[in-house]
């Protein structure tokens, strides 16, 4: 009788929670969730990865992407310290040879992707007449903005162009450092820096700076972008298709509108 009276009572409460719109959802399978990849990418390419973006989705539409631009040596650092990042595009070969060492990436994925060239910017409204690197040297400059050697691979550059200028030494008084690419153009677009050192491709996406001089390739390192997937990343079939992906036709193009160079 106990039985029949239990099992009549969770019948009416099943029936309840049904009547009220109560649902209980099933567990999704892994296979069923959408593919999350997080790529960390050296700063100077946001604007070009981000107009990729919906133009990879059209063909990977279960792929969701989510990016950390910065520059790159924090980003080797994040990755090295268990930052759960599935694809990294770097400014320079030393972060990804930092990374390789340590085993941290699949090494049949990584390739050179991109190339850059390093510009000299000043803010659109400057009246000092640079037309040259060396001109940084003229008492009236006072503030020139580059990238932190140590950690941007932009000041890492700008460091071998001015030492092999022979200028390192006398303008390091006048350097103001930036975390990134990004905030030296920024130090320059905001009028905090007479000029500053970033790379054509930023040169190229803002209004507030022109580019009075690009440098010459034979006086600092190639500038090139090497892509891989972290070992360790979870998606490495979606992390492979999107690293595939950016060297492609589509893709290409678009990083050519934005003024990089394709690595051969």
């Amino acid at each position: 009788m106990k039985r029949r009276v239990m099992i009549f009572l969770g019948g009416l409460l099943i029936a309840l929670l049904v009547s009220v719109g109560f649902k209980i959802d099933a567990p999704q399978p892994a296979d069923a969730q959408s593919n999350r990849l997080l790529v960390a990418a050296a700063a100077s390419l946001q604007d070009a990865l981000q107009a990729i973006d919906p133009i990879f989705k059209q063909t990977h539409a279960g792929v969701t992407l989510n990016y950390n631009f910065a520059a790159s040596g924090p980003l080797q650092q994040q990755i090295a310290q268990g930052a759960p990042v599935d694809v990294f595009i770097s400014a320079a070969a030393k972060q990804m040879d930092a990374l390789q060492t340590q085993h941290l990436i699949l090494n049949d994925t990584r390739r050179n992707l991109l190339t850059n060239d390093l510009a000299l910017v000043v803010p659109v409204n400057a009246s000092l007449g640079l037309t040259s690197f060396r001109q940084l040297a003229n008492a009236n400059v006072r503030r020139i903005s580059v990238g932190e050697p140590r950690s941007v691979p932009a000041g890492q550059y700008a460091a071998e162009l001015f030492r092999n200028l022979g200028l390192l030494q006398p303008l390091r008084s006048k350097f103001v450092y930036g975390n990134s690419v990004r905030s030296v153009l920024g130090t320059v677009e905001s009028g905090n820096a007479d000029a500053g050192v970033v790379y054509v491709t930023d040169a190229k996406i803002s209004s507030q700076v022109k580019q009075v001089a690009t440098a010459p390739r034979n006086l600092h390192s190639p500038i090139v972008y090497p892509i891989a997937v972290i070992r360790s990343s979870r998606n490495q079939q979606a992390a492979r298709a999107y690293a595939q992906f950016l060297s492609g036709g589509q893709a290409q193009a678009i990083f050519k509108k934005y003024g990089f160079g394709i690595a051969q």
